[in-house]
Parts: C-alpha cells; sequence; structure tokens
C-alpha cells in the first residue's frame, strides 16, 4: 500500500507541477504572490517577540504548531470519500440594496458573504472582513479551490466602506484581484504587520494602510471606530516563504459596543484573555472548518472548538465563518455546520448561520436556516 502510495504520489506531485508551471508562465500568477517585507516594515517585525531570527512563530505557550505528514495528505487525497462540494449549486439571497440605501446608526448587522468575507454596518460603521471575491482562492485562475456560490454584494455599496479589515495573507483571506478593486476606492485597510507590503505591490497607497502587531489599536473617527488587534494561533505565507508577516484576529468596537472577528486560529488560551479584556461582544464570528486532527491539528477549529472559543470570549451570538464556501479540507464540506448545531445546542449558545448575502440584524436575534440542506 505505500509503495502504490509513494509511485501516485509522485504521478500526482509531476502532473502539480506541470499544472503549476502553465499557470506560472500564463497568468499574473507571480504577481499574486505579493511583496516581502522591507525597510521599516521589515524592522518592525524584526523586534517583534515572535519573531525567532528567521521568521515569525506562534509563543511556545500557545502549543505545539507541527503540522501532519505529506503521506497523510496524499492518503486522504486518494482514498477519502467525503462530499467535499455540494452536489448543486448553493442558492444565495438577494442582497437587500434597499436596507443599504441609508445606515443605520445604532445597532449592528452583517452580510455573511462566504467563506471569511462578512460585511458589517455597526453604529453606521461599514467594514468588510477579508475580501474574497474571485471564483477561486488561488494564485492562478486555472487552478484551485472553486466557490460553492455566487458573490453578493453591489459595487455601489463598496463605494460606502469606512475601513477593509484583513486579518492575514493566505489567498483565502487576501485576494489579489479584489484588492485591486478596492485600491481603486478611498478606503483605509487595517491589516496585521508586514501585510501591507502585498497591497502597496498591488496598488494601495501606503497613506490609506494602517499595520499592528498584538495588543495595538487603529482609532477612526475621532475614537468612534476602533481595531484592536488581537492574538490567533495560525501562520502566514503566500509563495515559496511562510511567516514573514503576521497573522491577527481583531476586536471591533465602537462607544457602544464591541464584536470581534477571529481571521483563521486554532483553539488557545488566548480567547479568554481577550474575552475579559474586551468582552463582552454582541456577535463573535469564530472560523470554524478546513480542520483535520492530523495535519492541521493547531491552526484551525474544528465546531466544537469553535463553542468553546465563543464562550471563552463571553460571546452573545456566534456566527460561523470560513465554511461553505471553498473546498479547503478533507471533511464533507456541510460537516462543520451540522457539528456546529450539535455543539451549540448542548452548550446553549445562539448560532446564526444565514444564507451567503442574507442580511441579519443582531439586535432581532440570530437567523438559523440550515440552507446547506438544500444542496445535498
Amino acid at each position: 500500500m505505500r509503495k502504490i502510495l509513494k509511485v501516485t504520489g509522485l504521478f500526482f506531485l509531476t502532473a502539480a507541477t506541470a499544472l503549476f508551471a502553465l499557470a506560472f508562465f500564463s497568468t499574473s500568477m507571480f504577481r499574486q504572490f505579493g511583496a516581502t517585507p522591507a525597510g521599516e516594515r521589515l524592522q518592525r517585525l524584526h523586534t517583534s517577540p515572535l519573531y525567532n531570527g528567521k521568521s515569525l512563530q506562534n509563543p511556545s505557550s500557545f502549543g505545539s504548531d507541527e503540522m501532519g505528514s505529506f503521506l497523510t495528505m496524499l492518503k486522504e487525497m486518494l482514498l477519502g470519500r467525503e462530499q467535499r462540494t455540494p452536489l448543486t449549486p448553493v442558492q444565495t439571497a438577494e442582497f437587500d440594496t434597499h436596507a443599504f440605501a441609508e445606515r443605520d446608526s445604532n445597532g449592528v448587522r452583517i452580510v455573511w458573504i462566504g467563506h471569511s468575507t462578512v460585511l458589517i454596518e455597526m453604529d453606521g460603521f461599514r467594514i468588510l472582513t477579508d475580501p474574497v471575491f474571485s471564483k477561486r482562492c488561488s494564485p492562478t485562475s486555472l487552478m484551485g479551490p472553486v466557490r460553492f456560490h455566487e458573490v453578493n454584494i453591489p459595487d455601489d455599496l463598496l463605494r460606502t466602506l469606512d475601513v477593509v479589515l484583513i486579518s492575514h495573507d493566505h489567498f483565502d483571506h487576501l485576494d489579489m484581484p479584489t484588492i485591486e478593486k478596492l485600491a481603486e476606492l478611498d478606503v483605509p485597510f487595517v491589516v496585521p504587520l508586514g501585510v501591507g507590503a502585498h497591497l502597496e505591490s498591488w496598488g494601495v497607497p501606503t497613506t490609506r494602510i494602517r499595520e499592528h502587531v498584538w495588543w495595538e489599536t487603529a482609532s477612526f473617527a475621532e475614537g468612534a471606530l476602533e481595531f484592536v488587534c488581537t492574538p490567533a494561533r495560525h501562520f502566514s505565507g503566500r509563495g515559496f516563504t511562510r511567516n514573514q508577516t503576521l497573522w491577527a484576529s481583531w476586536v471591533i468596537r465602537t462607544n457602544a459596543r464591541s464584536i470581534y472577528f477571529s481571521g483563521d486560529s486554532g483553539y488557545f488560551e488566548g480567547f479568554k484573555e481577550i474575552g475579559e479584556k474586551f468582552g463582552p461582544f454582541e456577535l463573535t464570528m469564530i472560523e470554524m472548518a478546513a480542520y483535520h486532527e492530523e495535519l492541521w491539528p493547531s491552526v484551525h477549529m474544528w465546531p466544537e472548538q469553535a463553542v468553546q472559543a465563543h464562550m471563552d470570549l463571553r460571546g452573545e451570538m456566534m456566527l460561523p465563518i470560513h465554511w461553505g464556501t471553498f473546498n479547503l479540507a478533507f471533511h464533507a464540506w456541510d460537516e462543520p455546520a451540522e457539528r456546529l448545531l450539535k455543539a451549540a445546542a448542548a452548550a446553549d449558545v445562539r448560532v446564526a448561520t444565514p444564507r451567503p448575502g442574507q442580511l441579519m440584524y443582531v439586535e432581532y436575534g440570530p437567523i438559523t436556516e440550515p440552507w446547506w440542506r438544500e444542496a445535498k
């Protein structure tokens, strides 16, 4: 069996290399890798307590960051029988353009666009998280994970954004074509340290980039809107290097309320610290998919851990993110949602599962439509 896997692995590696070469020379793939930090940005990274002389690392207190072997991944690729993509297209909700014709100056309303892209309006401020509008979350349009559903957000609304918020530089969270589109608008970007190098290489003016390390705060509108850069247990990298830019979660707060955006993170004790310092949160947006207990035991959460993270943060309502949009792992595409419902019910946690593109008012309570069951 091991010999068969090795031979098969060599075939797939050769085929992948050929496809990679084709993609590299026929698309803008090289530009997709972005840029590496330099100058003052690089000096700031080198003074970070997370820098070990070669790259950034999660603190040892977070636990081991070891990942599984290539052989385990190959076995899952070849022998896994999970339904990793929906059988029929996922139906999105029609975007409520009438509702967004005017700003709601009191409260929180959100539209989950898909994966980790969320449109947030909070006390009148409009924020877009980890925007990925491309068909694939990949450095090339020729291969890579394909979206399960359409992107449902009108271009006119993008012009009303107050901030674009980025958690880290992986392809499923930082998409070059989307950034180039947003670069044409007069909107600031709030990002972890180092990610600004990518943005500048794609046309975002330096003056519109705010870079931060953990526990720093970015303020707007004379302090009426703040973003606190908080820890996450993850990693970074787009091309042939890893951990040369920082990864983060974010606390988003106004004078009246606070919400939380996890970005990507494995479960760790830091959620409790964030909850103690900045909670309670009216809404937590928590990643809960692309998990694997052998391959990625520490950098992504399975649903039960996501529920625990929500409770650690002292959250009132949880919105699951990082699922239902791309095939990025080896579990069934809808497994995270089903496991989440069971875990949330057992812990008496309020979970929102709006359809992609559907408007939800947090103050009215969670939308709990099991829309994914339509696409079995």
